[in-house]
């Protein structure tokens, strides 16, 4: 494992990538001598390269791409290597997942899921079976009620408790930002009718009855999580496996983890050392945890040779949820004029976190959702860049953005801010956003193409498990902004819809970019780790409608295969499971 300190070392660095790259492109990687491992002919290679957009073959070797060429060419070049027909199929570079939660994602396949479920009454009924599969006395936890819908008119618990006397239950919401909890679970707690809220957080209570409803929202949370026993080390590996074959069925071939907490860190490097870590992961570190984050600080980056396992990111969390009501606007909400939502972190908080990670050479990633949180981090951003002048190339991310002040909008790309927004965010929030935020505010929303019309770096991504990893719904929302069944008409504020090209270039070259990975990844090249995905269909004349039904039939991690379709339904039906 090799570390880089940065701020030390960036222009040599610099130089020594420059220098690499054009002998990579003159050369390949490893000189004239490079042996190519498969020579992969017939086929439509979409390689996201501006030099040369379409490819019919190339060479792969060493886990680099060695060429890229007409299939004569690249044959010449490396007679003897074994040769895979690829049969006409499309191939692109494999998608970089810039904003994702590994550990919630392998969890949700061990926990009650209950996402779609509608109503209140219906994931009572799936607690009450799950009650019956679990002995007395341990927790049922689960996730997946959402948030943002049921915020009209949040359950209480009474329900929930009959079903469960002896059984604390905690239920996060789907995007993480409130939760639902028994009677039992809230006894372990020590949270009864006159337990106040603590700050930035909520305790729901009947408002004529003066009782709890079991509804936490925000950093109230943390008064009840801290009592459900913490995850082992072999579970939170187990959980991580499950994530990485959800990841690469979907064409996932890298995941910014976007909240690494000491033992995740931990599991990933026990996988690695088992060689079981089947995807590259780039870490953004938990802030609240000054003991994981003071080494980093002292230190700089982590970056392994082999691109598996990268630590270079802090993240912050400066408001909450829209869905919550506790993104933080500059106004009140439209639909509770009670409230303005929450600050998690200070604008000073973020500049002096911002500084000691500029200092040091790593990124930071903040979570900004209402208009005030998106001032507050420009702002911090601002000030930070301007007391570190040294750190010219910094990439301060900003995470979601997705209700900004129209005036704030010009303001990213000068700041040299890259911008990462999740396109499924909008089209399951659309059917209460705009009450939630008012006909103004909402011309602010969502507005992927007003930023990339001031120049910003846009990359695009999901935010597993709390929307669905699948790329290709994203690029369909982003598209479309439609649901998947074509609705509105002509689509959502549809003046923010973006096209094709765009949509892909967010996927790969941008979302490489956001991670400083821009000469590694996100392209099919000369020198570049031979990640890539094989697809059921042609992504580049396909309507967006059929970008739904788009399958990944194969994924490669540099020169292996770690993800077949065929290869899976074998072994689905080993295992008796039907499959569509």
């Amino acid at each position: 494992m090799v570390s880089f300190p940065i701020r030390l070392d960036r222009l040599v660095m610099g130089l020594l990538i420059f220098v690499t790259g054009v002998c990579f492109v003159s050369c390949g990687p490893y000189g004239r001598g490079t042996k190519a491992d498969k020579v992969f002919v017939n086929g439509h290679i979409v390689t996201m390269d501006e030099d040369r957009p379409v490819a019919e073959a190339m060479a792969v070797g060493g886990g680099r791409f060695l060429s890229v060429s007409t299939e004569a060419d690249v044959l010449t070049a490396h007679e003897g290597a074994e040769v895979v027909d690829l049969g006409g199929k499309t191939v692109m570079p494999g998608i970089v997942e810039s904003h994702g939660h590994l550990l919630s994602l392998g969890q949700s396949f061990l926990e009650l899921n209950v996402v779609g479920v509608e109503s209140p009454a219906d994931v009572v009924e799936k607690v009450r079976q799950r009650v019956g599969e679990t002995p007395p006395g341990e927790w049922i936890t689960g996730w997946g009620w959402d948030e943002g819908a049921w915020a009209k008119a949040y359950p209480d618990n009474e329900a929930l408790s009959r079903v469960s006397l002896e059984h604390p239950v905690y239920l996060r919401g789907l995007h993480g930002f409130a939760c639902w909890a028994n009677e039992k679970a809230l006894e372990i707690a020590g949270i009864g009718n006159d337990t106040p809220d603590p700050p930035n957080g909520k305790i729901l209570k009947d408002p004529v009855t003066g009782r709890h409803t079991g509804i936490l929202t925000n950093e109230a949370q943390a008064l009840l999580t801290s009592h459900i026993p913490p995850l082992t080390q072999d579970q939170t590996e187990r959980a991580l496996m499950l994530a990485h074959e959800e990841c690469l069925r979907n064409g996932l071939t890298s995941v910014h983890e976007a909240r690494t907490t000491t033992n995740m860190l931990e599991a990933f490097r026990s996988l690695k050392k088992k060689e079981k870590l089947a995807i590259r992961v780039w870490c953004m570190l938990d802030v609240p945890d000054e003991e994981l984050i003071q080494p980093y600080m002292e230190n700089g980056p982590e970056i392994d040779q082999d691109h598996l396992l990268t630590v270079r990111c802090i993240k912050v969390f400066v408001d909450g949820a829209l869905g919550s009501r506790g993104a933080a606007f500059l106004e009140p909400y439209s639909d509770a004029p009670n409230t303005k939502g929450v600050i998690v972190t200070s604008e000073d908080e973020l500049y002096d976190i911002t500084v000691r990670s500029l200092r040091a050479g790593l990124q930071v990633a903040t979570h900004a959702i209402g208009d005030r949180a998106n001032r507050i981090t420009l702002n911090a951003y601002r000030r930070a860049i301007e007391a570190v002048p040294s750190a010219e190339d910094h990439r301060l991310r900003l995470e979601h953005a997705q209700v900004t002040a129209l005036e704030d909008i010009p303001r990213f790309s000068p700041l040299g801010i890259v911008l990462s927004m999740q396109p499924p965010h909008a089209t399951s929030d659309m059917p209460w956003a705009e009450t939630r935020v008012g006909p103004e505010r909402i011309k602010g929303a969502y507005a992927w193409r007003s930023f990339l019309e001031t120049g910003t770096h846009l990359t695009l991504n999901s935010d597993f498990p709390g929307e669905t990893l699948n790329p290709f719904y994203g690029m369909y929302a982003a598209e479309t902004r439609q649901t998947p069944d074509g609705k509105p008409e002509g689509g959502w504020y549809s003046e923010q819809c973006l096209s094709r090209q765009e949509v892909l270039r967010a996927y790969t070259v941008e979302a490489a970019y956001s991670g400083f990975e821009e000469d590694i990844k996100g392209k099919i090249a000369p020198g570049f780790l031979a990640d890539f995905i094989v697809l059921s269909d042609d992504i580049l004349t396909i309507p967006s409608d059929v970008l739904l039904s788009l399958e990944v039939e194969q994924t490669w991690l540099g020169r292996e295969l770690v993800y077949s379709q065929i290869r899976k339904l074998i072994r689905d039906d080993k295992n008796r499971l039907k499959k569509p």
